[in-house]
């Protein structure tokens, strides 16, 4: 698997090798969340801004809304979380992907955190 970049909103960001990205939320995240209940995830062919709402994700504890890291367009989203979201629970970093994007700049993966910054960044919250 390709190395994982993040976010302070943790989600993470893996590079594919056809120069899409799959998002998706980090563990902690999913444990800060609890059981998750409903994510609403955009079309593909959405064209996404950095910093816009590019998903919600609802949980037994609260709502909350996934932002793009990057600006780019939507190719695929993880169609399997509309009849079991509670796969973000079991796999966040895996089968619980959220969306898959063509960013606009591909090097803008690469300003990202890489783990040893984001547990440091999640060690000191």
């Amino acid at each position: 698997m390709n190395e994982l970049k993040y976010t302070e909103g943790h989600v993470w960001i893996r590079r594919e090798t056809d120069g899409t990205v799959t998002i998706g939320i980090t563990e902690y995240a999913q444990e800060q969340l609890g059981d998750v209940v409903y994510v609403e995830l955009p079309e593909p062919g959405k064209v996404l801004q950095k910093g816009e709402n590019a998903a919600v994700i609802e949980s037994v504890k609260t709502a909350d809304e996934i932002t793009a890291p990057m600006s780019g367009s939507v190719v695929a989203v993880n169609t399997l979380l509309a009849d079991a979201p509670e796969i973000v629970n079991d796999d966040p970093l895996g089968e619980g992907w959220f969306l898959q994007m063509q960013p606009d700049n591909p090097a803008d993966v690469e300003s990202l955190m890489d783990q040893d910054a984001y547990e440091d960044y999640i060690g000191g919250l």
